[in-house]
């Protein structure tokens, strides 16, 4: 039965879940434990805006576990953020750690607003305010936040100067992606979109398709989508298809990207770039490629579109971008679909490398950065291919059941207390 509204993206992971514990005859206790979260912070908050008058704003923090490690996950900035998506999203980033290996749990966070209608004033009062309300469960021991959806570097140095003023002293190790003057990364910015594409490369070679002769369509040219694209552009495929909020373009000869992000730049809209033909966004996702990269937000491959897609590979930039049903869709046509919990792992990864920096006070060169990025994500993905090769599954169940496998491990290592 085709899905004829919005799935609701908890429901989407938990149903994602009980499909790895039912293959791992997953003990009842440990269904319980984690196929929900473990602590839900919901904040109501005011914000004084330029005109003097207040704004009452609604967030929220979730960490769903964290047996492997401190908790860890993005802030997300948008009119549509529901806790239902901010508790997927945690249990999205608890398994996306362990599949890549990383000594962390799953948290993530979200305000309801739109921020392009915000002065940069106002934007920043937000943040420290939001800061300020979730400061109770998060630092660089318990919860490290980290950029997301229309949040970046400057929202992060806003955040961590907020967490290292009430707590007297710098604390760079409180959030990732902060910018480079405040102790970020090198390399992290571009991190989650180069993580697809070390994935990417990886398929392409066990499908014996050569970089040269692939065609990429990216969906969403944020900052994963964007740097998706120039890092594979950089690996010798054509970028034939792009798209943002207000629509997409499309050249089969190729786009050119510095036309592109100079466009952008001056108009932050792909709409007016010259030479291209415009579309929907039902039409870029049903477009004629090699690999299409779904980068925007969850719930873009439905059962109601998937059928349409002429892609031989997916590679889920975005978070929970398909749908089960879409899934199962992709499966019988026979893509080869790289999970959202290995394809973009690559954000976290480097989060990781800059948590260690930070926590050290000794900063990594970018090329070591991309260097230890690419052995991570290349070994990850050949683990979850073996393991869904040995389960005769895809490559969704074979990573989700290596990192519910690993979850499991530590909670049992751990016992429980008291």
């Amino acid at each position: 039965m085709l899905e004829t509204m919005k799935p609701n993206p908890f429901q989407v992971a938990q149903q994602q879940f009980n499909q790895a514990a039912d293959l791992l005859h997953l003990a009842d206790g440990y269904r319980q434990m984690l196929g929900d979260c473990d602590r839900e912070l919901t904040v109501r908050f005011p914000v004084t805006m330029d005109d003097g008058g207040i704004k009452v704003f609604t967030g929220y923090r979730v960490q769903h576990d964290t047996s492997r490690g401190p908790a860890k996950g993005g802030i997300r900035f948008h009119h549509e953020v529901t806790l239902d998506e901010v508790k997927a999203l945690a249990m999205w980033m608890t398994w996306k750690c362990a599949v890549v290996g990383i000594p962390f749990g799953g948290a993530k966070g979200g305000v309801i607003c739109t921020p392009n209608e915000f002065s940069a004033r106002e934007l920043e009062r937000l943040t420290r305010r939001f800061a300020s309300e979730i400061s109770i469960i998060i630092g660089p021991q318990k919860d490290i936040p980290a950029p997301d959806v229309n949040t970046n570097a400057q929202i992060m140095g806003w955040l961590m100067d907020t967490i290292s003023m009430q707590t007297g002293y710098s604390v760079p190790a409180t959030v990732t992606g902060k910018p480079l003057s405040l102790g970020g990364s090198e390399g992290r910015s571009e991190a989650t979109g180069r993580g697809v594409m070390f994935v990417t490369m990886e398929a392409l070679r066990h499908l014996g398709i050569a970089p040269e002769g692939a065609t990429v369509v990216v969906q969403g040219f944020g900052n994963v989508g964007s740097n998706a694209a120039k890092c594979l552009a950089e690996m010798g495929c054509r970028i034939v298809g792009l798209s943002d909020m207000y629509g997409g373009i499309h050249n089969s000869n190729g786009i050119d990207l510095a036309q592109v992000n100079a466009h952008m730049a001056e108009t932050r809209s792909l709409q007016g770039v010259p030479d291209v033909e415009r579309l929907t966004n039902d039409e870029l996702l049903a477009l004629p490629c090699t690999v299409l990269v779904p980068a925007a937000l969850e719930n873009q491959l439905t059962g109601m579109n998937a059928g349409n897609v002429r892609a031989r590979i997916v590679a889920e930039g975005a978070n929970g971008p398909t749908t089960p049903e879409a899934d199962r869709i992709l499966r019988e046509k026979g893509v080869f679909l790289i999970p959202d919990i290995l394809a973009n792992a690559g954000g976290v990864t480097v989060s990781y490398f800059e948590w260690v920096q930070g926590l050290q006070s000794f900063l990594w060169k970018e090329a070591e950065v991309n260097a230890k990025l690419r052995e991570v994500m290349v070994r990850s993905f050949h683990e979850v291919m073996a393991k869904a090769t040995d389960l005769r599954t895809d490559l969704r169940m074979g990573a989700y059941v290596l990192a519910v496998a690993k979850v499991v491990q530590a909670v049992e290592a751990r016992g429980i207390y008291p």
